[in-house]
This record gives structure tokens, C-alpha cells and sequence, in this order.
């Protein structure tokens, strides 16, 4: 994402060749997986011997679990630069990132309830990949409110990027709390995926792992060049009032 020009107040809307490109891959890829995940790809053996048709789920499930720690990491890089450099560019990728991740975030808890009913009897359990992941949802949720607190801009950013910074730590947490503690949840899926799916199931995995991605790229640059706008627009009627303000005073 280069940063916006200096023109950049004057557009009218976040879109670009480039983002055109990327929104209609993304939309053929969406609507490729979903003909693939439900219609194309056989689905498990139905239950005692397998999962049935909630194995689909894997489909929107397991890419939304990988592709959410992209925005996290995005959203802790962000805020180590506007600690360092005082970079108001990338404090706007951190915030459209973060905002980026509780959605996927969001999308993995749903996915994840709806499948652990068929699979574990219950929509919830106090595992410890469910539960950190809830947490985390919870701490970038805090994340973004802190950056609607109104405040001086410095201040606010620089509490934003504490938080994002310490909101971070819980992210290794989630990926490895199969490993490290015992869990109901599955291992790591991309580990074991010549022994858990094959055939058509793999490549319908895969495309789901590419049409998120996708689809993950063209939603955060659309996000943070609007956030770039907002922000400008915010400078430009500050400024108008200032000299309102000026105008009345007879300076």
C-alpha cells in the first residue's frame, strides 16, 4: 500500500486499477469456493464414521483462523513504527488491519461454534484455543475502541499502539495452545494434511487459503485508504474552522 499524494483529499472514492483487479479476483475466487465447499467436493463420511457435511465448514473455517494473524501482525508492526517514527502512515495500516482481524476473528469463533456442535456436542467449551481466541477478540475489540476515545491525536495513537503491541502477545498463544496444552480442538491442521483430507478436499482447502487471502489484501487496502481519508477530511474542516474562527476575530 504507497501512501496516499498529496491529491488524495480531493479523491472521491478508495478504488484504483489495481483494487478493481483485486476485487474481481476476489469475487471469482469467493464464488469458486463456494461452488467447490458445497457443491463439487464430496463431503466427509456422515457421522459415527465421520463429520458429514459440517466437514465443509473446514472450508471457511481454517482459512479464516490463518489468514486473521496477517491483520494482527500488521496492526503490531503499525504500532512499533508509530512509537519509533511517529508514522502516521503506518498507524492507519494498524488500525484498518486491526479492524480487518476482529472481523476474521469473528468469522473463525461463528465457524468454529457451528462445527464443534456436530463434532464435540456443544456450540462452546473453555479450550484453550477457543478461549484464547475469544480473548483476543476481546483485546483488539479494546483496541479499536481506544482509537474512537477522543484525544489528542499523539495520545491517542500512542495508546492505541501500546495496546496493539501488548494485545499481541496473546496471538502465539492462540496458534500454539494445541501444542501446548491439552485441548479438544484438533492439532494444526496444515501440518497433518496429507493424513487428515486428500483429493479434492485438499485443492477446495487451498482455494479457500487463496480466495481469503485475496479477498483479505483487497479489503485492507480499501479499508486504510478511506481511513486516510477520513483523517485528511478531519484536517481539512479543522482547518476551515480555524480560519472561520479568524475571520470573525478580523485577523
Amino acid at each position: 500500500m504507497a501512501a496516499p499524494s498529496a491529491t488524495a483529499t480531493t479523491a472521491t472514492g478508495t478504488g484504483s486499477a489495481g483494487t478493481r483487479v483485486l476485487g474481481v479476483a476476489s469475487i471469482l475466487l469467493v464464488a469458486a469456493l463456494v461452488l467447490f465447499g458445497l457443491v463439487l467436493t464430496d463431503p466427509a463420511p456422515p457421522p459415527p464414521e465421520g463429520q458429514g457435511d459440517a466437514m465443509r465448514l473446514i472450508y471457511v473455517h481454517v482459512p479464516s483462523a490463518m489468514m486473521m494473524y496477517v491483520p494482527f501482525t500488521l496492526t503490531l508492526v503499525g504500532s512499533i513504527m508509530w512509537l519509533v517514527k511517529r508514522s502516521v502512515w503506518w498507524d492507519t495500516v494498524a488500525g484498518a488491519a486491526a479492524e480487518l482481524g476482529v472481523v476474521l476473528t469473528a468469522m473463525c469463533l461463528v465457524t468454529g461454534s457451528l462445527w464443534g456442535r456436530p463434532t464435540w456436542g456443544t456450540y462452546w467449551d473453555w479450550d484453550p484455543r477457543l478461549t484464547s481466541t475469544a480473548l483476543m477478540f476481546l483485546v483488539y475489540l479494546g483496541y479499536l475502541a481506544i482509537r474512537r476515545i477522543p484525544a489528542d491525536t499523539d495520545v491517542r495513537n500512542r495508546r492505541a499502539a501500546i495496546v496493539g503491541i501488548a494485545g499481541f502477545v496473546n496471538v502465539p498463544i492462540v496458534h500454539f495452545a494445541v501444542d501446548w496444552w491439552r485441548s479438544l480442538h484438533q492439532d494444526a491442521t496444515i501440518g497433518t494434511l496429507d493424513v487428515k483430507i486428500q483429493g479434492l478436499q485438499l485443492f477446495t482447502l487451498f482455494l479457500g487459503f487463496v480466495a481469503f487471502g485475496v479477498t483479505t489484501a483487497w479489503l485492507l487496502i480499501h479499508r486504510f485508504r478511506l481511513a486516510w481519508l477520513e483523517d485528511r477530511a478531519e484536517e481539512l474542516l479543522l482547518d476551515a474552522a480555524i480560519e472561520a474562527r479568524r475571520a470573525e476575530a478580523g485577523l
